[in-house]
């Protein structure tokens, strides 16, 4: 885990991907933000699996968690399944082209906002309906653009 959190790359991508997820967005818009902390998980559990795993994606949703202010554990617990997920799967969805790495995408982040709207709604939460959905949507249409965004940032930085 160490490895992982020295490399420039990864603290780029994670500082930004929190950035993102607490700055402003217009107001009809906000549903549709993408998760960015989960894109962030699903491509280093994808491109670094050795270096990036569980324990660092669960880290990952504890800081969103603070910054969000929600619950604590609660996206901690959401990123460390998203990071289990890919991890199982990994090796083969390495292999697949992009478009079949979108429909994963918006798989396994739908089940993660699925996941924190279902524990936020124990606690007392709204219900949003399904708009929770748009998020893990938005995620996967951006994935190709993002993915290769990193991939550059990645052959650069080291």
């Amino acid at each position: 885990m160490l490895s992982v959190l020295i490399y420039p790359g990864f603290i780029l991508s994670a500082i930004a991907a929190l950035v993102l997820s607490i700055s402003l967005f217009p107001q009809g818009w906000y549903e549709f933000r993408p998760e960015w902390v989960g894109l962030v998980v699903f491509y280093w559990t994808l491109r670094a699996p050795i270096r990036f795993g569980i324990i660092s994606a669960w880290c990952l949703g504890l800081l969103l968690d603070v910054l969000e202010a929600t619950p604590l554990g609660v996206n901690a617990m959401a990123m460390a399944l998203i990071a289990f997920l890919v991890l199982s799967v990994h090796q083969r969805l390495r292999m697949h082209p992009l478009a079949q790495q979108c429909l994963m995408v918006f798989l396994l982040l739908g089940i993660n906002q699925m996941l924190v709207n279902f524990i936020k709604q124990m606690l007392g939460g709204q219900d949003p309906g399904f708009s929770y959905l748009w998020p893990a949507l938005t995620s996967a249409l951006i994935w190709p653009v993002f993915c290769t965004l990193l991939d550059n940032i990645n052959r650069k930085l080291g």
